[in-house]
């Protein structure tokens, strides 16, 4: 019997047209633009100075803060500028501009690591290696790593969570990761299962991943403290609260976080990222990114440099197809539509999507019809018909009091209304004005 969460959910088409695509490693990019705000929190405090020369690795922005992360440079080269640019936010952020030496070797180095399983580092040791290498979360949301790691006393851990779900349609860095990685994402669970004395991890991967899922059962079959959870194909079975109810049966609390019923979880990639800071003290300068739509040449998915205008990856799969309408920063749930293809790979990218005027068609937006549709496939059990009314009216204090805050924006409502409503924009506008007014009223 498959696991899943027993609230809502979607099946939209899953597209996964670069399944069967083997990871490859991206030319090095000429120029770099590496935003200081890379993650959840503050922005990290630039360590560098124009003209400066840097070195591959390199310490370039310093956490600013608890809530914060370190940011290396990708390349070796000189600092050319600092200035603001506009991410995939539609707002300006500082950016660290460098210049790739072509002269230097250190720059096309592919370096293939081999399989290191020993554990050196103590505990306390893991968690400074993981903050000083910038470490964040690779699954969407860059909560800073270290962040996760540092329980209070008070919080009893006895699950680690894996995900490898990978829920939205078009993606498959992760996938693909788990197949050509898998050796290296079980030491990686080790070393956290270490640092945070667990002796349990379940690795949770959708049943439309089979061949990762033998792939995981094989390698952990001697080891009785990891698991394999197969799930359902069910959307948005990937995120956080919804994947802890399908694996261990466990709520978490409104307004409250994994830690509070006894897990943590991290997706596959950060786990990745981890392995290879703690193994061979490498950053978090490079990710894999899914770059893929169903009229593009060659989708494919790459090992990109942290900073790579998302220009050269389209180019890299063809260009830009005749009648695209959109390039979404990420899945088509819960991407973002972008501008400017002149805009960087950031620790959160885990794909771009290139969509054809067919595809992105929005119907006319037309009155509620009452139908219930939005509220059945919540997954937080709202009423988002209700929260986009009140958010539409600016009743921001009323939305506030119906759980606005509770989103977890993965678009499911949008998607089934019949009448084209606009749900997930409104939700998403009234949670922003919801979250200043409160930052304002503390």
């Amino acid at each position: 019997m498959l696991k899943t969460f027993p609230k809502g959910g979607i099946h939209p088409h899953e597209n996964k047209i670069t399944a069967q695509k083997e990871i490859k490693r991206m030319a090095v990019p000429k120029v770099v633009y590496v935003p200081v705000a890379q993650h959840i929190g503050i922005p990290a405090e630039i360590t560098v100075e124009r003209k400066e020369k840097v070195k591959i690795g390199q310490v370039i922005a310093k956490s600013g803060g608890y809530v914060s992360s370190n940011i290396h440079s990708p390349v070796a080269g000189t600092v050319t500028k600092l200035d603001k640019i506009i991410d995939s936010s539609g707002y300006k952020k500082m950016c660290i501009v460098i210049r790739t030496d072509i002269k230097d070797a250190s720059n096309y180095e592919e370096k293939e690591y081999p399989l290191k399983t020993k554990i050196e580092l103590q505990p306390k040791e893991i968690l400074a290696q993981i903050t000083n290498c910038g470490i964040v979360g690779l699954g969407g949301a860059t909560f800073p790593t270290h962040i996760k790691l540092n329980v209070n006393e008070d919080k009893k851990i006895d699950c680690l969570i894996i995900n490898g779900v990978e829920c939205e349609p078009y993606l498959t860095a992760d996938h693909r990761l788990m197949l050509e990685k898998a050796e290296e994402i079980i030491i990686g669970i080790k070393i956290l299962m270490f640092a945070l004395h667990v002796n349990k991890a379940v690795i949770g991967i959708e049943n439309n991943k089979k061949n990762a899922i033998s792939n995981f059962k094989l390698l952990t079959k001697q080891d009785n403290t990891i698991q394999v959870a197969s799930l359902e194909v069910k959307y948005p079975q990937g995120s956080e609260k919804q994947l802890i109810k399908s694996i261990l049966k466990r709520e978490v609390p409104k307004n409250g976080l994994p830690l509070d019923v006894g897990v943590i979880v991290h997706n596959v990639g950060t786990i990745f990222a981890i392995y290879e800071a703690i193994q061979y003290n490498k950053p978090l300068i490079e990710r894999v990114v899914t770059v893929t739509g169903k009229k593009l040449e060659n989708p494919s998915n790459f090992w990109v440099k942290i900073g790579t205008p998302i220009k050269d990856l389209i180019e890299e799969v063809g260009g830009i197809p005749k009648g695209t309408r959109k390039i979404v920063n990420g899945g088509p749930m819960m991407g973002k539509a972008i501008k400017n293809i002149e805009l960087p790979i950031t620790k959160g990218t885990s794909g771009i999507l290139v969509i054809s005027e067919e595809e992105s068609s929005r119907g006319k937006s037309e009155n509620c019809i009452r139908c219930g549709e939005c509220i059945y496939v919540c997954p937080m059990g709202l009423e988002p018909h209700l929260l986009m009314n009140l958010c539409e009216m600016a009743l921001y204090e009323r939305a506030y009091s119906e759980d606005v805050m509770t989103c977890i924006e993965c678009g499911s409502c949008s998607y089934v209304c019949p009448s084209h409503r606009p749900l997930l924009d409104y939700i998403r506008f009234g949670k922003n004005i919801v979250k200043k007014l409160e930052i304002n009223k503390n």
